[in-house]
């Protein structure tokens, strides 16, 4: 597919940032619609296999990029054994689920019957030199912090020096969005005293809704029109009232009680209820629905959701890619993804040690 309406910002990194001395191998779980193999792929990671249970994620992986091997259905189906010494690194963002260690540390058998226990099973199986796993940020607190314990105690079991787990926020890093992510990396415990990983820098330039949506330095062109949700007309009644920036603090005081409801006298800022997005700030994290309650992202000019391309465009996908299923399945599927522009200055810091062990390798033949 062309790539002309890419981020610009990407291709002109790309000249200047490190090349892989060799084709480097990846295998990536949970894909979904492609957000970080796409951004991995762009900093020149090649992908052995692509998984995910959701059908709608899979035939978008399979449209844009035909010559991968997606594989559609339950990972603990894939046997990860043949991979073995072909694979460099290994990806994926599992959801964030409880334990039933109950002290038993059994390792990696107490995590049995979770997804994360099927991306330990895949590392075990695979043995790539280096792997990342994403997450929400909740992760640091969930379950008082035992979860992550729990699998950093899995992966150090398992022959890889961790990383202080390191939370990234997207707008540093070329995304128009304040998403922010956990991100876990491992070295295998070989290498990690010969080589280092560097997390990318933070970028200087932040990008607004506008830099996604107009034509500028990220995008080479407007955002194409393309279909979307609309609000109720009551809805649109209230968020007509509400200015570029705003949220459902900007109503009349009659109306903040009718909308927010029981809302209105609990504490919080809830700053994301009503929210008409301004052009000249950086969107909000997007969610899996741009209409629903609490989580409402409004176009700054026009009484509206984003559509479809605009949520791509916020999660800096270029205009080619394309997401399949229904509206509401496109939606949900950019709104989980990781941003692509994220992805590959990771991926970039990826490859960085990859060149590092490559060279130690080679060295010792």
């Amino acid at each position: 597919m062309g790539e002309s309406q890419s981020t610009i910002e990407l291709s002109s990194h790309l000249s200047t940032l490190i090349r892989p001395l060799r084709d480097y191998q990846s295998i990536e779980l949970f894909a979904g619609a492609g957000g970080m193999a796409l951004g991995m792929e762009k900093a020149g990671l090649h992908h052995l296999l692509l998984n995910d249970f959701d059908r709608y994620a899979t035939q978008t992986l399979k449209t844009n990029r035909p010559h991968w091997d997606v594989i559609h259905g339950d990972v603990g189906q894939i046997d990860f054994i043949p991979y073995k010494d072909k694979t460099d690194v290994l990806t994926g963002g599992f959801p964030c689920q409880t334990f039933s260690y109950a002290g038993k540390k059994m390792g990696m058998e107490d995590t049995r019957g979770t997804l994360f226990y099927e991306f330990a099973r895949a590392l075990k199986e695979s043995e790539p030199k280096l792997f990342l796993a994403e997450n929400v940020k909740g992760l640091f607190s969930h379950d008082n912090g035992r979860t992550l314990q729990t699998m950093v105690e899995v992966f150090e079991s398992m022959g890889y020096e961790i990383l202080e787990p390191r939370v990234l926020k997207a707008i540093h890093y070329h995304v128009p969005q304040k998403r922010e992510r956990v991100f876990i990396i491992g070295i295998k415990k070989e290498y990690a005293s010969k080589v280092s990983f560097t997390w990318p820098k933070e970028s200087d330039k932040l990008y607004t809704l506008k830099d996604a949506l107009k034509k500028g330095t990220l995008f080479a062109s407007d955002v194409p029109v393309s279909e979307g949700q609309h609000y109720p007309e009551k809805k649109k009644q209230i968020l007509d009232l509400v200015p570029a920036g705003g949220y459902w603090r900007d109503l009349p005081l009659e109306l903040q009680k009718e909308y927010m409801m029981k809302s209105f006298y609990l504490g919080g800022g809830k700053t994301g209820i009503a929210r008409r997005i301004a052009w000249e700030e950086a969107c909000l994290t997007l969610t899996c629905s741009p209409a629903q309650k609490q989580t409402e992202r409004c176009h700054p000019e026009e009484t509206r959701p984003f559509q479809v391309r605009e949520y791509a465009r916020i999660q800096t996908f270029p205009d080619e890619w394309v997401f399949e299923g229904s509206m509401t399945q496109q939606y949900k599927q950019i709104g989980n993804a990781v941003p692509v522009n994220l992805a590959f200055a990771l991926g970039t810091s990826l490859v960085q040690t990859l060149n590092e062990i490559e060279n130690l390798d080679n060295v010792s033949i």
